[in-house]
């Protein structure tokens, strides 16, 4: 399974702005990219389900592994007909995993530079924010983990992008789903 070395950083508008423009001159542009994500947060690990609004498509995925636990993740996507978003949305809920469930739309712009992957993005958890992103094939050896770390590193030093701590992204996402379990009682 692909493993894929995944930062992030969150900013302002202003630094959003700045980015786009940078990365629009400098960059590949990989075009719009709009979704509507159920996400299922499960203790050790990340399903789910996503309605790509920009090209009408569908996925379902599976990351061994949750945000602030590290870095890289093993993922399988299996992709879905976009009219089937709401029966897989209906099988896991039915599964027992929808006390787990979050929703989300992402605004979303992917680009391409030095190699990485960048998503661009605004929801209205995370705000204005982007994922830096580098695929491995599988069973990546460490030092390939480590090469795409620094590059990944590298390039938001350039584009002037503060990337998040591990640290940063645990105290986040908790935060996150402190607040949400407490507007659910």
């Amino acid at each position: 399974m692909p493993v894929e070395i995944e930062m992030r950083a969150r900013f302002s508008q202003e630094v959003h702005d700045r980015l786009v423009a940078r990365l629009e001159r400098d960059g590949e542009d990989l075009g719009q990219d709009d979704k509507y994500i159920y996400f299922y947060v499960l203790p050790d690990r990340l399903l789910k389900v996503t309605d790509n609004i920009t090209t009408t498509t569908a996925k379902i995925t599976l990351k061994d592994g949750k945000i602030g636990q590290g870095s890289a993740f093993p993922e399988t996507e299996i992709a879905i007909a976009h009219d089937d978003v709401p029966a897989a949305v209906r099988i896991f809920n039915t599964l027992g995993f929808e006390s787990t469930m979050h929703e989300a739309y992402n605004a979303r712009r992917n680009f391409r530079f030095g190699e990485v992957e960048i998503a661009v993005k605004w929801s209205e958890a995370w705000g204005y924010h982007a994922e830096f992103e580098v695929l491995l094939d599988e069973e990546p050896s460490p030092a390939e983990v480590v090469t795409a770390h620094e590059r990944i590193a590298a390039v938001a030093r350039e584009l002037g992008v503060i990337l998040m701590s591990e640290s940063e992204l645990a105290q986040f996402t908790a935060a996150f789903e402190s607040a949400r379990s407490a507007s659910e009682s």
